[in-house]
């Protein structure tokens, strides 16, 4: 009995060595814009911008692979962090910007059949095979994605009013000086 105890620690030990010596040998270097541009992007998951996420849409832009003005929920404004990141010129948003909204399931449609849940990349709808579902608001992204694979329908798109909780400051808009007039300093 004690042998073999001492057999199974043995091996486990010899085990974990061998795999932190293949995590330090085998590390792969991310590259620090990945993380820079991934964490200006608004991390719906939605895909409307071509990528199946936002870390896939970030290393294409780092790679140099694919445009900054694709993600339509960062709109305008993360269009213009990603230029300033990157040192490009700004270009406007490829689509049309849309307001936030939510997904609402009308639950005496809902049939059960989970395909809502699936599709959701925040698992921001919860429910069971048969049985209603329901979207919990503060976790859903409004990215749309639940809708197309809805049968019935039942899933509406209603728009976020801004109220104090929803209300967010919007950015300053920095004047630029140009070269005819002169900076006054304070």
């Amino acid at each position: 009995m004690i042998g073999a105890i001492v057999v199974m620690a043995t091996i486990a030990v010899l085990l974990g060595a061998i795999l932190g010596y293949a995590a330090v040998k085998f590390r792969v270097e991310e590259n620090p814009l990945v993380e820079k541009i991934d964490a200006i992007l608004p991390q719906t998951q939605c895909g409307q911008c071509g990528y199946p996420g936002c870390k896939p849409y970030a290393t294409a832009i780092a790679a140099g692979e694919t445009e900054i003005n694709l993600c339509p929920p960062g709109g305008e404004e993360g269009v213009a962090k990603l230029s300033e990141l990157l040192g490009v010129e700004p270009v406007p948003l490829a689509v049309e910007p849309r307001p936030k909204a939510v997904a609402v399931i009308i639950e005496d449609q809902c049939i059960g059949c989970t395909l809502c849940i699936q599709a959701c990349p925040v698992d921001a709808i919860i429910g069971a095979t048969k049985q209603m579902h329901t979207v919990i608001p503060e976790q859903c992204t409004g990215c749309e994605l639940c809708l197309p694979p809805c049968p019935v329908d039942c899933i509406k798109m209603v728009p976020i009013s801004e109220t104090l909780r929803t209300w967010k400051w919007k950015p300053p808009q920095t004047p630029v000086a140009t070269p005819s007039e002169p900076k006054v300093l304070i």
